[in-house]
């Protein structure tokens, strides 16, 4: 008889084992939910930082490995490295349940190797590459045992004051779609549960980058048809990408903090686009609903934000120390509580950890990835890709490779960690591993080469100067690096001057009034306003904040290895007094027909209206001449495409890359409509002498708009067809729609 059940035994584990493997996940997840209390469910849906790395202020409140144990802790964020982020796995596992904890990082570009900051990778206008830039990023961080990382951001930017521009794709809707989509399938790869994918977290859900005055986390106040228009189409895109998480944002729009706005997070993100993941709060942002006078305390907090849709709270502890009582007292129903937990615990299956907590925590494969040579490769081919050409005066660059002096000059010729940029991670080896542009220009054909610092980044002394200028005058050309410290753009680094800081342009003035020529290399994360440059140096490459491959990229870019082909992914004003400016502008009844029309029209007294440096904009060591625009019909009726095709030829004497723009403009609406809008692109590549026919297929889809009722229709009428080189040079054509 217990030989019989001995032998059963196997078998029955077997069936029960396949029995198991056939539940769902949905299946997998309410059976867990069953066997959690109030307080184990609340715990799901608190996450907190580690005590030594921190994203905004740490709040030390005991031991937290003992809130590990008891479960009232779901998930970590600033926790990295798979001896760590196992050894706190294992205290997870001594729970009475044994759900695994969710490690979440600022993973914002690039991990172990830094990639060029979101902006600048969106001005490489290569959907394909930061697609890749995202994927490279995830298996390096996932293999530090990182499941989860905060980003993409989506967030459109108009306003250059807000630093955060620096972590998104720019001011264009279209273009930022696309990018959020990549970026998503980046992290998350071949989907969850391989373990080099990441769950993306989609932020800041919403309108964030609109922040009145560019002042980060102030107000946001627009209509549903302008969110709806030009800010949420990223959020969609990302979310249709599949991704597996959104965050809230701090601001409040038309009122209501998005931390409780049932708007965004229950009827449009998970109603109306059916989004199945869940959504984190940013970093204390349901306890900050008191000061934004919204809620009076902690416990209205915490309903307010739980009733709206916000499953997980990022370090205010306002569920954990609110939400128990708040289902005791009937202020917030159960179900509510049951639906966040069931789509953390959700990703947890998604994610494998279920099966095998610690399968992100392999040592082996953290060593395979910390120095990926691949990597290294990838990372510098994007970082040329991003760098912009804004001036070539009488050809200067790229520089020549042998028999002339150059003075290298200014605070970033030797700097090292400055070209990283906000939100990058520092390596014990990054002083051997990362190449200044000083060494990459030295390897770069037998010119003589002289260096000074001539001033710092951001102080008033000048006392560099007379060096400076003493090799100047000792030089052929001049190379002049100037721009913003690592930490002068990005969160809470909000300038209301966004010109060069300290006496960097006064040294550039000294050094033009030499007579020798000047090319300047321009290290931000953000436009920066440098007129004077502009107007007076003979070459301006805007290199950004590149990463690890910064040295070497620019160098390449400087001595002709690779010719620019970057345009802007914003509009770069002449001052702060235009701010906002972009390129997707409604006219107005007075519009300024020309640049000296400022009586009683839509004009600065004593500024031109238009930016700097338009949208699109970026210049080649080559030529490009683009023929007419020839449709394949006049007039298309509301369910035909229209072919649009122009021929674009290099007119120069290298062979170069464009990127063709395509906008459209609805001539009459029910609704004022843009003076431009983008709807396709293409990156081509053409030879010296080459040319291309470049064909864009237009939709209906492509016309339709938010009317005021914020419903997305299509009307008949007139268009105009814009194609060129940036959003100013153009040529256009006309058509109907009927």
């Amino acid at each position: 008889m217990y030989k019989k059940i001995a032998c059963l035994l196997p078998l029955l584990c077997l069936v029960m084992w396949v029995a198991a493997q056939k539940k769902t996940i949905d299946q997998k997840v309410d059976s867990v939910l069953r066997l959690m209390t109030l307080a184990e469910k609340i715990g799901q849906m608190n996450q907190l930082s580690n005590d030594f790395v921190a994203t905004g202020p740490i709040t030390k409140d005991g031991d937290k490995q003992d809130k590990v144990r008891k479960g009232m802790i779901g998930s970590y964020l600033n926790v990295y490295g798979a001896e760590r982020t196992r050894s706190l796995q294992e205290i997870a596992m001594q729970s009475r349940l044994k759900i695994p904890l969710l490690f979440g990082q600022d993973v914002i570009h690039g991990f172990r190797t830094i990639f060029p900051v979101p902006l600048a990778e969106a001005a490489s206008w290569d959907i394909a590459a930061m697609e890749q830039s995202a994927r490279i990023a995830a298996i390096e961080a996932s293999a530090q045992g990182l499941h989860w990382t905060f980003a993409p951001m989506v967030d459109i930017g108009r306003d250059p004051r807000w630093g955060r521009v620096m972590e998104g794709a720019g001011e264009d809707p279209y273009l930022g779609a696309l990018v959020a989509a990549a970026r998503v399938k980046g992290f998350q790869g071949k989907g969850l549960g391989n373990t080099d994918a990441m769950m993306a977290c989609v932020k800041h859900f919403a309108a964030y980058g609109a922040a009145v005055g560019g002042r980060d986390y102030n107000s946001v106040d627009m209509s549903l048809m302008h969110l709806n228009q030009f800010f949420l189409p990223p959020y969609k895109a990302a979310s249709l990408a599949g991704a597996a998480t959104f965050m809230n944002s701090f601001n409040d729009l038309n009122g209501i903090p998005a931390t409780a706005n049932k708007y965004l997070q229950r009827d449009l993100l998970k109603g109306q686009w059916g989004f199945k993941g869940f959504v984190v709060s940013d970093w204390g942002s349901i306890g900050e609903m008191i000061d934004h006078g919204y809620a009076k305390d902690n416990y209205e907090a915490a309903m307010l934000a739980v009733k709206a849709g916000s499953d997980m709270d990022m370090e205010s502890r306002s569920y954990t120390n609110n939400l128990e009582k708040l289902v005791k007292d009937k202020k917030v129903d159960i179900a509510v509580v049951d639906d966040a937990v069931k789509r953390i615990l959700r990703k947890k299956f998604e994610m494998g950890l279920f099966d095998d907590p610690y399968r992100f925590s392999n040592v082996e494969r953290e060593k395979q990835q910390y120095s990926n040579p691949e990597h290294i490769k990838f990372a510098r081919e994007i970082s040329r890709k991003s760098i912009v050409l804004l001036k070539n005066e009488q050809n200067i660059l790229p520089l020549p490779k042998l028999g002339k002096t150059i003075a290298f000059v200014g605070p970033f010729v030797k700097a090292i960690s400055d070209h990283n940029g906000f939100w990058s991670f520092d390596w014990e080896d990054d002083s051997t591993r990362i190449t200044t542009i000083w060494d990459a220009a030295g390897k770069k054909g037998s010119n003589k080469l002289l260096y000074a610092a001539g001033c710092g980044i951001t102080d008033s002394s000048k006392a560099g100067f007379e060096e400076a200028i003493a090799a100047a005058n000792q030089s052929d050309i001049i190379v002049f690096t100037a721009g913003e410290k690592r930490d002068m753009s990005g969160e809470a680094k909000s300038r209301s001057n966004i010109q060069f800081p300290g006496v960097q342009e006064d040294l550039i003035k000294a050094l033009v009034a030499t007579g020798k020529p000047v090319v300047v290399l321009i290290a931000a994360g953000r436009p920066l306003v440098f007129n004077y440059t502009a107007d007076n140096a003979k070459g301006i490459l805007y290199t950004w904040w590149l990463g690890t491959e910064a040295g070497n990229a620019i160098a390449d870019v400087l001595f002709g290895d690779y010719n620019p082909s970057g345009k802007l992914p914003m509009s770069f004003p002449r001052t702060e007094g235009q701010i906002p400016i972009y390129y997707n502008y409604f006219n107005t009844g007075r519009p300024a027909k020309n640049e000296t029309d400022r009586n009683y029209v839509s004009a600065y007294t004593d500024l031109l209206n238009t930016p700097k440096y338009p949208f699109g904009f970026g210049l080649s060591y080559t030529s490009f001449e683009y023929g007419e625009i020839v449709l394949n019909k006049k007039t298309i009726s509301a369910t035909e495409n229209l072919v649009a095709t122009i021929t674009v030829k290099n007119t120069g004497a290298v062979a170069g890359e464009e990127v063709v723009q395509l906008y459209i403009r609805d001539l009459v609406g029910s609704v004022v409509r843009p003076v431009k809008e983008l709807k396709g692109f293409q990156k081509i590549a053409l030879r010296a002498g080459e040319s291309k026919t470049v064909s864009f297929t237009v939709k209906p889809d492509d016309l339709k708009f938010y009317n005021n009722e914020v419903k997305f229709i299509l009307e008949p009428g007139d268009f105009k067809i814009f194609i060129g080189g940036n959003s100013t040079a153009v040529k256009e054509a006309a058509f109907k729609m009927q």
